[in-house]
């Protein structure tokens, strides 16, 4: 057994299990290695032990099923996920996809490079079931006689899909030419073309002391979808700075990009790529601007039939002041953007100040604001007032100076449209009180108020009645007269959604300034008392408009209180 010292894996086990001597495996071990091939392969090539005695050993010392190939489902076998060089060059064959687990068969149960690559290059966690080698050698040239996988013909429409702006093609084309056949390269295609099949909002490329990982934001939620080698965080970071058109020599700052993807002749998505220097090394977050969320139409948002028809008529109105509020992520841009496109016809001037710029619309005259430069809002305001326009939008209303310009603007015959990050109606108005714009002018220039939060949608192939006692739903504040009448639903979860929930849908305070608020706003009254009357003039807060969207079977109680209980 002194031989066997230096064996290691598993021809140490076939000495343990006597399918083979010491000295026999130590030359076969030596002859793989040399000759660059799986030792099950020599061995089985060699006929120094039969394949079906080989996979039995393997089987048992590791605890893994063996599977017959006979009994597979051909049809089932995903063939678009790992490349033909991933395959034949580890020897491992693609069987049966459930959910985020790629089951794989392999004759070599020591592979653990062969597992690791194909997790890194398909973002899925790898499961192992064992195969006799033979078998398993013609299996996978019928796999490929079947047809091809795929993964190529994705890669090269992603490769050429990238169209950079600021200038950035030279460089995009030399980092191709230069690293076409590279795993980052399409690890980080892979990892865009995903987040635009899964509907996420966000991607993030973090770094850490001796992990890597990628996490999407999907209909709000965080989600860690992968976890490629921590050596290739780096080799990952330039190159979506290559393809952002940024300084990948500059890693101390932080730096603004973009990427266009096209996805098809007629369909491209931008990205808006931010770097930003960690202890660990440079994480990037990518925000997806998808100009079609854009265009969907006022139905598609969720509001309630009176809810709509306030925001449609404050629309029609040749002044005034709309102002959208909620915290970072709850859809602002979203209620904004539909407006402008339904005010976007030939006969309207519409200009509009962003910081940045998030999606291009056709016929709208769009600026970015540049602080650095000199144009920040209030100089983008003032130079809109000079160009005769009839639809003013500003990205955010953050100082007094803005305000009163945007105030200004609504008295006198412009339609204005904002937003602020403010929790509710009536605190956005208690908020620009507070800014030191008079309250004379809020009440004569803002029509209407916007809170809105985005909850996650039920998936309506599996949600379920979620029974709940009578006490505890008066505790949650449903009305009592319409308890019975309606059926509340929870989360379940299955393939074709995450979680139980599949998009999201709005929740929205839409509330008209009235002749009774306008009182109560030049009276200095506080954000509880203008709260008070809005309900009164029969205006749902965001908590009654939640839990009306339960009732309708849209969403689960559990997420209308994640976003809009305190």
């Amino acid at each position: 057994m002194n031989d066997s010292i230096a064996l290691t894996g598993l021809a140490r086990q076939l000495v343990f299990a006597e399918l083979l001597d010491a000295k026999t495996a130590q030359q076969a071990q030596a002859e793989a290695l040399r000759n660059k091939i799986p030792l099950v392969s020599h061995l089985v090539q060699n006929k120094l032990v039969k394949p079906r005695a080989l996979a039995e050993m393997a089987s048992e010392q590791f605890g893994l099923p063996l599977l017959e190939l006979k009994a597979l489902d051909k049809e089932g076998q995903p063939k678009e996920l790992v490349s033909e060089k991933l395959i034949r060059q580890h020897r491992v064959l693609p069987l049966l996809r459930r959910g985020n687990i790629l089951f794989v068969g392999v004759s070599d149960p020591t592979n653990q490079q062969a597992i690791r690559d194909i997790q890194f290059s398909t973002g899925l966690t790898v499961e192992t079931l064992l195969v006799e080698d033979d078998k398993l050698g013609e299996a996978i040239d019928k796999f490929f006689d079947s047809g091809a996988t795929g993964m190529e013909e994705l890669a090269d429409v992603d490769l050429d899909g990238v169209d950079l702006e600021q200038g950035g093609e030279k460089k995009e084309e030399a980092a191709t030419n230069e690293a076409d056949d590279s795993p980052v390269v399409k690890f980080v295609h892979k990892m865009l073309l995903d987040a635009i099949r899964g509907g996420a909002s966000d991607l993030h490329f973090e770094p850490y002391e001796k992990s890597y990982r990628v996490r999407f934001r999907t209909d709000g939620i965080l989600f860690e979808v992968a976890k490629p080698p921590l050596q290739l965080a780096s080799r990952i970071a330039a190159r979506l700075k290559v393809m952002s058109a940024m300084d990948i020599s500059e890693r101390r700052k932080p730096q603004d990009g973009r990427i266009k993807l096209k996805i098809s002749a007629n369909k491209a998505i931008d990205f808006r790529v931010n770097t930003c220097p960690t202890l660990w090394g440079e994480k990037i977050v990518m925000r997806i601007l998808d100009p079609t969320s854009a265009q969907m139409g006022i139905d598609a948002l969720g509001y309630e039939e009176e809810q709509k028809a306030l925001y449609l008529k404050a629309l029609s109105q040749p002044q005034g002041m709309i102002l959208v509020t909620g915290p970072t992520g709850s859809g602002k841009t979203v209620s904004l953007y539909t407006g402008l496109n339904i005010l976007n016809t030939p006969d309207i001037n519409i200009s509009t100040a962003e910081d940045p710029v998030e999606i291009n619309l056709e016929g709208i005259n769009q600026v970015n604001v540049n602080p650095k430069q000199g144009m920040d809002f209030t100089q983008a305001l003032r130079a809109f007032l000079r160009q005769d326009p009839d639809v003013i939008m500003v990205g955010e209303i953050r100082d007094l100076e803005t305000a009163s310009i945007a105030v200004k603007a609504a008295q006198t015959g412009h339609m204005v449209m904002s937003t602020l990050h403010t929790n509710s109606a009536a605190e956005t108005l208690t908020r620009l009180r507070n800014m030191g714009v008079p309250s004379f002018n809020i009440a004569t220039s803002v029509n209407l108020i916007i809170a809105q939060r985005l909850a996650r949608r039920l998936c309506p192939a599996c949600k379920k009645v979620h029974d709940i006692p009578r006490e505890a739903l008066l505790e949650e504040g449903f009305p009592a007269e319409q308890i019975g009448k309606f059926k509340l639903y929870q989360p379940v979860g299955c393939d074709a959604c995450k979680g139980g929930y599949k998009g999201r849908v709005g929740i929205y305070e839409v509330v008209k300034i009235t002749p009774a608020l306008q009182r109560i706003i030049m009276e200095e009254g506080n954000s509880i008392e203008i709260a008070s009357k809005a309900r009164e003039e029969g205006f749902n807060d965001l908590r009654t408009s939640g839990l009306l969207k339960a009732m309708q079977g849209m969403t689960s109680l559990a997420e209308v209180n994640r976003v809009t209980k305190d």
